[in-house]
């Protein structure tokens, strides 16, 4: 009876065994590559699938797991990102400097990565390297600086023409870092500080050229105020002036009218005025230097016609 239960458990345990032997669950976005006695059987899909225990394996590959190559025979159809690690590349201009890149990619035909390359992690990351090594010897330094996007793209498209064989898509490739040598960092240092020094420069000239064309505008504007003022103030001098000898016209004509209505018509009325200018004219010599030698012009005819004026001016009176 003993022997019997004995069995009946050895039965039932090695029933359980190949029962889980023969379940595989596959987790979603997961496949497995199973071979039947070392020949490709089928590609199993998520859920419950069904193998013959020791007959059929699950194939095992090559996979990156942080940083490592491990093996594995689940296939992850997610979409991966590996990060490798820096590289030395060369400019066309010999200049050598250090690149890290990120790469995005996708296992979509698991046949195609389980036998078409025996380690695929790898395989993916030396062609990264040696195609971003070509696009960059083909550029120069400032335009590899500059041109991210440029070779992003460029690398993306070698890698997916050249990994559809593998069944991998590659989605999206990114430069993380381009670090230059040290001496050529320096030199770009002092190229941008020159770079920014000129600006500076520029910018100084053209504010003292702008200074300069407005202070030049504004004495320009000054001097032309200034002629425009003296300008008016001349022709109002002079009109002043003409107005004054209008008026001294106008007031000696109206003297010579009422000298002539006092002295009558019979008199000269000219010499009662140039008589009248002799008398203040010797009014004046009184009142100097007596010390002084005086020279007066001798007319007599004028003279004495003017006396003889203000004579007949005192008879009519």
């Amino acid at each position: 009876m003993n022997i019997g239960l004995t069995v009946l458990i050895i039965i039932v345990l090695l029933a359980l065994i190949l029962v889980k032997k023969s379940l595989i669950i596959i987790p979603q976005s997961e496949t497995k590559i199973v071979e039947r006695l070392g020949k490709y059987y089928a590609t199993l899909q998520p859920g419950i699938n069904i193998i013959i225990p020791f007959i059929d394996r699950a194939k095992e590959l090559i996979t990156l797991n942080r940083g490592r190559y491990v093996y594995s025979n689940t296939i992850d159809l997610r979409e991966q990102v590996y990060d490798f690690d820096k590289q030395n590349v060369i400019t066309k201009d010999n200049i050598q400097m250090e690149i890290n890149a990120l790469l995005y990619f996708q296992i979509m035909d698991p046949f195609k990565a389980a036998y078409e390359i025996s380690n695929l992690p790898n395989a993916i990351e030396k062609l990264t390297q040696t195609t971003l090594r070509n696009i960059i010897g083909e550029m120069e330094l400032d335009e590899t600086l500059t041109s991210r996007d440029t070779i992003n793209t460029k690398l993306r498209s070698v890698l997916d023409d050249a990994t559809d064989k593998w069944g991998v898509k590659v989605n999206r490739v990114e430069l993380q870092d381009i670090t230059p040598p040290s001496s050529v960092l320096q030199a770009m240092e002092k190229q941008m500080q020159a770079e920014r020094n000129k600006r500076a420069q520029i910018l100084t000239s053209e504010g003292e050229k702008a200074a300069e064309i407005l202070s030049s505008e504004g004495e320009k504007t000054a001097m032309i105020n200034r002629a425009e003022a003296t300008k008016q103030q001349a022709i109002l001098t002079a009109e002043g002036e003409a107005q004054a000898r209008i008026r001294k016209a106008e007031a000696e004509a109206i003297a010579i009218e009422k000298i002539t209505e006092a002295v009558g018509k019979s008199s000269n009325p000219a010499n009662y005025l140039l008589a009248q200018k002799y008398i203040q004219m010797m009014e004046e010599l009184a009142k100097g230097d007596q010390t002084k030698t005086v020279y007066l012009p001798y007319e007599a005819t004028n003279l004495m016609g003017s006396i003889g004026g203000i004579k007949d001016l005192f008879k009519a009176e």
